[in-house]
């Protein structure tokens, strides 16, 4: 009952804007400003109509949580009359992203949305749409050495401190406030992937005393994530519940759960995928999975490169809230983060 009644309260308030956006650093130490500030006025919209201005979007990869932020540009920009000229995916490949920057550049766009690949190598590639007077929102990256008001207009990511903490706050209620658990952290140096995590466990040792990290394991190829999951669970069969860093090695994690034949120890994660989102509705491990509003992502960072082209001041690192989806919300959930169905395998098996 006491478990029970945790979920209900959590579920009660976590499909609202992140209160906590504060605690969110940009990579160079930046202060957030939550996304729901970055807005295109009436005054913006009439100012943009007409100009016959161009976006273009090049994306490192595609997945459904690109089309999300993807989608939620396309709208903003079409709100504001801007054709997007444009759309990219250069496969995770740096020199093919510099491709496409070259490629995109020949249509004169005015605005380009982006995530830099890689720090050095974006930085040179960039430099063109810089020098064309383009205005830059990047997602997430940025490239090396690239100064606020001047190179970029603005990055847009995560409430990445509110996504850690929401996980801790979901798996504290699953195993009610008391237990062992572990933490699989991404062992990388990556702002984003860091904070989410560390999130995670500050939240746990400040907030839940009776809850225990007791296993730490950090993982940077998620292809070994149920090969480090049984070494973690080999030393510590009993754990209530364990932490993942994102959802590709979750489902290594609870793959090894099965071939163990453990159906107690909770499972937590980021970012929405089927297969783990397919156990969670089935009762499974998995007992929630925290995101972020994908589309929300993509309509603040089309917004902050027009307010750019308009000459308006932006805020230099922008975050889009985070939401924790159950199997109780999970309809609700996927529709808020990504603007469309959970697939139908989820909503199926509820």
């Amino acid at each position: 009952m006491k478990t029970t009644t945790m979920l209900a309260a959590l579920l009660a308030s976590t499909l609202i804007a992140s209160p906590a956006w504060a605690q969110t650093i940009g990579p160079n130490g930046e202060t957030a400003t939550p996304s729901s500030e970055v807005v295109l006025t009436d005054a913006d919209i009439a100012a943009l109509q007409g100009k016959g201005y161009k976006a273009a979007l090049l994306w490192h990869t595609s997945s459904d949580f690109i089309n999300a932020v993807a989608a939620g540009a396309n709208d903003e920009f079409a709100r504001a009359g801007v054709d997007v000229v444009v759309t990219t995916d250069a496969g995770f490949d740096a020199a093919k992203q510099r491709s496409d920057i070259e490629t995109a550049l020949a249509a004169s766009p005015n605005v380009i949305l982006s995530l830099p690949l890689d720090p050095v190598t974006s930085a040179e590639a960039f430099r063109g749409a810089i020098d064309a007077g383009a205005e830059l929102v990047f997602l997430s990256n940025l490239p090396a050495g690239y100064v606020h008001g001047t190179d970029y207009a603005a990055i847009v990511t995560d409430d990445l401190f509110q996504m850690g903490k929401q996980a801790a706050d979901v798996l504290a209620a699953s195993i009610g406030g008391e237990g062992t658990v572990g933490w699989i952290f991404h062992d990388a140096d990556y702002y984003v992937t860091n904070q989410r995590d560390n999130a995670f466990k500050a939240t746990i040792e400040a907030d839940y005393p009776g809850i225990e990290i007791v296993a730490e394991q950090g993982i940077s190829d998620p292809a070994r994530a149920e090969e480090l999951a049984n070494a973690m669970l080999l030393q510590n069969p009993d754990l209530d519940g364990i932490y993942v860093t994102w959802a590709e090695p979750a489902d290594g994690v609870l793959a090894a759960l099965r071939s163990a034949g453990n159906t107690t120890t909770k499972i937590v994660t980021l970012d929405l995928s089927e297969p783990v989102a397919l156990d969670m509705v089935k009762g499974g491990n998995v007992v929630g999975l925290v995101a972020d509003e994908a589309y929300e992502l993509g309509r603040a960072m089309a917004a902050a490169g027009l307010k750019g082209l308009l000459g308006e001041e932006v805020p230099a690192f922008v975050v889009a809230p985070a939401l924790t989806v159950t199997a109780d919300n999970v309809a609700e959930g996927w529709q808020q983060s990504l603007h469309r169905d959970a697939p139908a395998s989820v909503l199926s098996a509820k």
